[in-house]
């Protein structure tokens, strides 16, 4: 999707509450690249119908997060990205799996899923659709977006312990690590109550005792954006940014183009807002926008990037 992102669905397995996937994200590219290439398993990728769509799909995803490529050989789009999720799926070795879908032979689950153009590629966990998109992006990209979801589902597991599933016989167990944050639990507690208040209070606690602890400070972040948007009506948000004079509007926009995980395109737009205001509008921007970074772990690139552009845009 170029432009606006799909704001009507989730970006992340709470609903998009917590950026922080990210950081796991970054953590487990760094330890799949140290341990050296792996080869695809085939096991990892099967072919969906009408018929297996609810035992290969639906059932799995309850256990293992499933990517779902809708695509059509009619679809160039298809021929190019479709190699790319098998190989990224197939390193992950069984901890996540492929199931394609030709919507030309299977167009009921194309309706079901509301999919308007192929390819698309959508995330299941737990039965649900989490996030995806829809367009053919280059491997760095899918790779980025797949270590993502693989840092939610964790933080689900993280968070769900009784639900994550047995791990298989022989298997190394994870070392344990150090105990949680007291507010920090208190914190997740609060989103998974949607008590957002109570979660910022405890993040808030926990930056006074700790000001550099990166978690509270990207929880902080998240939860605020979610408040912010919390009764925004998307539809309302676009049909606002038709006026250019709408500096809410492009605000709002971006947060919830944060939500959808489009992060770029977020920081794009407020950047743009920064370089056609001046005074106290665009240093009130310019905080929006520092408030979005901080949602973000520290190395994530995609904000090196977003601080040279604002420099550029403001010096």
């Amino acid at each position: 999707m170029k432009g606006m992102a799909d704001f009507s669905r989730p970006g992340s397995l709470y609903g998009a509450v917590d950026l922080g996937a990210r950081k796991q994200a970054l953590e487990a590219q760094t330890r799949r690249e140290a341990a050296g290439p792996q080869a695809a398993s085939s096991a990892s990728v099967v072919d969906v119908t009408e018929e297996t769509f609810t035992t290969d799909v639906i059932d799995r995803s309850m256990t293992v997060p499933v990517v779902l490529d809708l695509w059509s050989p009619r679809a160039p789009g298809s021929a190019q990205l479709s190699p790319v999720l098998e190989k990224v799926v197939g390193d992950l070795g069984g901890k996540a799996i492929l199931a394609k879908v030709n919507v030309d032979a299977s167009p009921q689950i194309a309706q079901a899923l509301r999919v308007q153009a192929v390819p698309t590629v959508l995330a299941i966990f737990q039965g649900q659709a989490v996030t995806g998109f829809q367009q053919v992006l280059p491997e760095q990209e899918v790779r980025r977006w797949l270590d993502e979801l693989m840092g939610a589902v964790e933080q689900f597991y993280q968070a769900n312990p009784g639900a994550r599933p047995p791990a298989e016989p022989g298997a190394p167990e994870e070392p344990a690590g150090p105990p949680a944050d007291p507010d920090l639990v208190a914190a997740e507690q609060a989103i998974e109550n949607g008590d957002f208040d109570a979660a910022i209070e405890a993040y808030q606690r926990l930056l006074a005792r700790a000001p550099g602890n990166e978690d509270a400070k990207m929880g902080l972040a998240g939860v605020n954006l979610i408040k912010r948007t919390s009764d925004v009506d998307p539809a309302e948000v676009q049909r606002r940014l038709e006026d250019p004079a709408d500096i809410d509007a492009q605000l709002l926009a971006a947060d919830l183009e944060m939500l959808s995980g489009s992060v770029d395109e977020a920081f794009n737009r407020v950047i743009a807002v920064v370089k056609r205001t001046s005074g106290d509008e665009r240093d009130r921007v310019r905080r929006h926008l520092l408030g979005l970074f901080d949602a973000l772990p520290a190395e994530d690139p995609s904000l090196a990037k977003a601080r040279r552009a604002l420099a550029s845009a403001l010096f």
